[in-house]
């Protein structure tokens, strides 16, 4: 059978500042994101299964990057676990969704971020193949699993 690559749309709302940044990004500020992504594999070949010529049900797909990714953070703030603790404190008085990570939450960063995670929720014959990751309509990062192999 052949490979077949398949690419799921989703969206979520998300914060982030850039600690240290030296310019306007290291303000708190948001962005509207777009994410991409897409799974490589072979179409199941089981005539009278329901997921027959299928690499992996949209929906499957889409219930695991909800979980997993826009219920987590949608409307969230991403902060740098650098960004001293009493500030975080502070930022803990106005908003409840706070996701810290020991990065610089650029779009470049959550897209591996993001890979990460996914890597370790998809089924055994299903590969990630890419993430696309747009934090406006003209900018995004891509993460590939081929330049990603050890």
């Amino acid at each position: 059978m052949p490979k077949i690559r398949v690419t799921k749309r989703f969206h979520f709302e998300m914060a982030h500042t850039l600690y240290e940044y030296d310019g306007l990004c290291r303000n708190i500020h948001g962005h509207s994101y777009n994410l991409e992504v897409t799974l490589a594999g072979e179409p199941r070949n089981e005539p009278g299964h329901p997921k027959d010529g299928m690499v992996m049900d949209f929906g499957d797909l889409k219930k695991i990057v909800k979980e997993h990714i826009v219920s987590r953070f949608d409307h969230s703030l991403m902060v740098n676990r650098l960004v001293p603790r009493e500030q975080v404190e502070l930022l803990h008085k106005t908003t409840d969704r706070i996701i810290l990570v020991d990065f610089q939450p650029t779009t470049e960063n959550i897209a591996g971020h993001i890979a990460g995670i996914l890597q370790q929720q998809l089924p055994g014959g299903v590969e990630l193949f890419s993430i696309r990751l747009y934090e406006t309509v003209t900018s995004f990062a891509e993460w590939f699993a081929s330049d990603n192999e050890y």
